[in-house]
C-alpha cells in the first residue's frame, strides 16, 4: 500500500498547494515553465505498474494512496481500492452494467492547452480494450487513448487531448465488455501550454535533426591547419524526407511540373499505381500514366514511395475483382503483385503492400487470415531494395478509432513480421495523417508516435491533409512540425497540391499557381528544414565549427594566400557530432 505515515490526505494537499506560492502570495510560474515532456512508452505488460508520469500532474490521489479519495463512481456499478499481493494499492470498477461504468475525477481544463494522459491498466480476466475518455457535459465524450489490457499484468495507456474550451471535464474509463472489472493505477494528466509544446518541439529538432560539425582545413603536404581560409557551405540534399503527393495532372501542365520540381524530392502517386488504375479490365494492364509519372520523377531526382500494391477496403476493388471466386482472386492477386512490384523494383524506396489492413480485410476474408503477411513476403522478395510498409488512417489523428490504435497497429505489424520467413524484412509504419478542420489533437498524436516508436521501425506520415477551415494553414503547420520534431519519424508526404490539379481539400495554390496560406506554410517549412548557405573563416588552427541539419553538403574552401578554391562533398548524420571533417586544399 502506498502511504506517507504521519500525514493525512487533506494536510498533504495543503502542503502541495503552499509549495507553488511565493513569499509575496503570488503563484510562481517557474514550477510550470520547466516541465519536460516524458516520451517514455512501452507495450510490454508488466508485473507491477510503471511510474506515475509527471507525478500525476493535476490528478488528485493519482496513485490511490488514499483509497478512493478524489474519485467518484461513474454511472452504475461500484468502485473500491484493491491491494495486490505485493501490497500495491489500485482502483477497481466492478459490477459494471454499461461500457462507461467506472470511476471518474473532475479536472479543470484551460483552452489552448494540450494535456498528456497516462495510466496503468489491467482487467480482471482475459484481455480487453480499455479507453480513457473525457466527459465534457451534455453527453459528449472526447476519446483520450486506448490500450488492450490483460489480466495478470499492467499495460500503459498513453494518450492525450487538446482543450478547445475552458471548464471542468470528467476523466473516466471505458470498456465495452461489462463483465470484466477495470483496474487502474498511477494516473497522470499533465498540461502543457502551446509555448511549452513548441519549446519541446524545437528542443527535439536541435537534438535529432541537427549535428554539431567541426572541420579542419589543411594543405595536402602539411598537417598544419590553414588559418583564415574562407569557408562556403551549401546544403545540396536534406536528410529528412519531406515530399508531396502527385497525380496525373502533372503530365499535362508545365506549371504543375515547375511548381513541384522546384520544391520536392519525395513523392507518392495518389492513385496511379493502384490496382483499379492499372488494370481496370481483367487482364488488360496499362501502366502508361504511372510510367510517365515515374520518368518525370526520375528526371527531376525525386524519390518515389510505391502506393499501393493492394488496398484491403472492399469499396475500392473493381467490379471484376469483386466477382472473382477465392481461387480466381488468388491467381489475380499473384499476377498483380508480380506485375507491379517487378516493374518498379529498384525505382521506388518503399511499398505500401496492403493498404489499411486493420480497418478492412478484403484479402483476408477471401484468401485467409495470413494474406497480408504472405504478400509482405512476396513484395520483399520481388524488390528487396525497398522498405515494406503497413499504412493506416486514424492511428495518430483520432483516439476514438480503437481498431487502429497505436497498440493495435504495432501488434499488426509484429504479427506480419512473425510469419515464417518474414523476420528480417525491413519494415516501416505508415500513418496517413488525415486531419479534420478543427484543432488537431497534438497530445494524442505525440503519444501515438511514442508508442509506435517502440517497434524500432521508421515511421512515415504518408498522406497528410487538413480539411478546409478558418485555421487550416495554422493547423497544417502544427501537424507538420509535430511530425518533424519526433525522433522516430523519418519522412512526411502531404496529400496536397495545386488547385488546378484537383487538390481542393488541402490546396497549396490557387488556379493561377499563386500560393495559398497553406502553400505559404509548406514553402516556409521547406526553407526552414534546409540549412541556409553559410560563409565563415577558419581559425588560426584551420578549424571551423557549426551546427547543421542532417544531409549532404558542398563545401568550398578559398585559400587566403592564393585565392584559389577547392570544392568537396561531405555528409552530416546523427553520428557526426564527435567527428572532425578533414578538408584538404587542392
Amino acid at each position: 500500500m502506498k502511504a506517507f505515515s504521519g500525514f493525512t490526505m487533506p494536510l498533504l494537499l495543503c502542503l502541495a498547494f503552499v509549495l507553488f506560492y511565493s513569499g509575496s502570495g503570488q503563484v510562481t510560474q517557474d514550477a510550470f515553465n520547466d516541465v519536460y515532456y516524458d516520451a517514455s512508452a512501452t507495450t510490454q505488460c508488466l508485473a507491477e505498474p510503471g511510474i506515475t508520469m509527471y507525478g500525476g500532474g493535476i490528478i488528485v490521489n493519482s496513485q490511490f494512496t488514499y483509497g478512493t479519495y478524489g474519485w467518484t463512481v461513474s454511472g452504475q456499478g461500484e468502485i473500491a481500492e484493491r491491494v495486490s499481493r505485493t501490497n500495491n494499492g489500485f482502483m477497481a470498477a466492478y459490477n459494471r452494467k454499461l461500457p462507461l461504468d467506472s470511476f471518474s475525477q473532475k479536472v479543470l481544463l484551460e483552452k489552448g492547452k494540450f494535456y498528456m494522459f497516462s495510466a496503468w491498466v489491467q482487467v480482471s480476466e482475459g484481455s480487453e480494450t480499455v479507453s480513457a475518455v473525457f466527459g465534457t457535459g451534455g453527453g459528449e465524450f472526447v476519446p483520450g487513448g486506448s490500450v488492450v489490457a490483460e489480466h495478470g499484468c499492467w499495460s500503459l495507456l498513453k494518450g492525450g487531448i487538446a482543450a478547445n474550451s475552458s471548464g471542468p471535464v470528467d476523466l473516466l474509463f471505458e470498456s465495452k465488455n461489462t463483465s470484466k472489472e477495470i483496474w487502474v493505477d498511477n494516473v497522470s494528466l499533465q498540461p502543457f501550454s502551446k509555448k511549452q509544446w513548441r519549446f519541446h518541439q524545437d528542443q527535439s529538432i536541435e537534438k535529432v535533426r541537427k549535428g554539431k560539425v567541426r572541420l579542419q582545413v589543411t594543405y595536402p603536404y602539411s598537417k598544419a591547419g590553414v588559418g583564415g581560409a574562407a569557408v562556403l557551405i551549401k546544403q545540396t540534399k536534406p536528410d529528412f524526407a519531406f515530399g508531396c503527393g502527385m497525380n496525373s495532372h502533372i503530365l499535362k501542365s508545365t506549371d504543375y511540373q515547375n511548381w513541384f520540381a522546384s520544391r520536392f524530392k519525395f513523392t507518392a502517386f495518389t492513385n496511379e499505381m493502384k490496382w483499379y488504375s492499372t488494370e481496370k479490365k481483367q487482364g488488360q494492364e496499362n501502366y502508361t500514366i504511372a510510367d510517365a509519372m515515374l520518368k518525370f520523377a526520375q528526371d527531376n531526382k525525386i524519390s518515389i514511395r510505391g502506393h499501393t500494391v493492394f488496398w484491403d477496403d472492399p469499396k475500392y476493388q473493381t467490379d471484376w475483382v469483386k466477382a472473382l471466386s477465392p481461387k480466381e482472386l488468388q491467381e489475380a492477386a499473384e499476377r498483380r503483385i508480380n506485375s507491379i512490384v517487378s516493374r518498379y523494383a529498384g525505382d521506388v524506396i518503399a511499398w505500401d503492400v496492403v493498404n489499411e489492413n486493420l480497418h478492412f480485410s478484403f484479402l483476408e476474408d477471401n484468401l485467409g487470415k495470413n494474406a497480408s503477411s504472405i504478400y509482405f513476403s512476396k513484395a520483399y522478395k520481388l524488390d528487396p531494395s525497398a522498405r515494406m510498409f503497413v499504412n493506416e488512417f486514424n492511428t495518430i489523428e483520432f483516439g476514438g478509432d480503437v481498431k487502429v490504435s497505436p497498440w493495435n497497429l504495432k501488434k499488426r505489424l509484429e504479427g506480419m513480421l512473425s510469419y515464417p520467413g518474414n523476420e528480417d524484412i525491413p519494415a516501416g509504419i505508415g500513418v496517413q495523417g488525415h486531419f479534420g478542420p478543427g484543432q488537431p489533437n497534438l497530445a494524442y498524436m505525440r503519444s501515438s508516435l511514442d508508442i509506435l516508436a517502440t517497434t524500432g521501425a521508421p515511421i512515415w506520415l504518408t498522406e497528410v491533409s487538413v480539411e478546409p477551415g478558418l485555421n487550416q494553414a495554422q493547423y497544417l503547420e502544427e501537424v507538420l512540425r509535430e511530425a518533424y520534431s519526433h525522433p522516430a519519424v523519418e519522412g512526411i508526404i502531404i496529400f496536397a497540391g495545386p488547385l488546378p490539379a484537383g487538390f481542393s481539400a488541402t490546396a497549396l495554390t490557387d488556379m493561377n499557381f499563386n500560393s495559398t496560406p497553406a502553400g505559404d506554410v509548406v514553402d516556409k517549412l521547406i526553407k526552414e528544414w534546409k540549412s541556409d548557405d553559410l560563409k565563415a573563416r577558419t581559425d588560426e588552427g584551420g578549424f571551423f565549427g557549426t551546427s547543421l541539419l542532417h544531409g549532404e553538403y558542398e563545401i568550398t574552401i578559398i585559400d587566403p594566400i592564393t585565392n584559389s578554391s577547392s570544392t568537396s562533398i561531405f555528409e552530416v548524420t546523427k553520428d557526426s557530432s564527435e567527428k572532425i571533417f578533414h578538408i584538404q586544399m587542392e
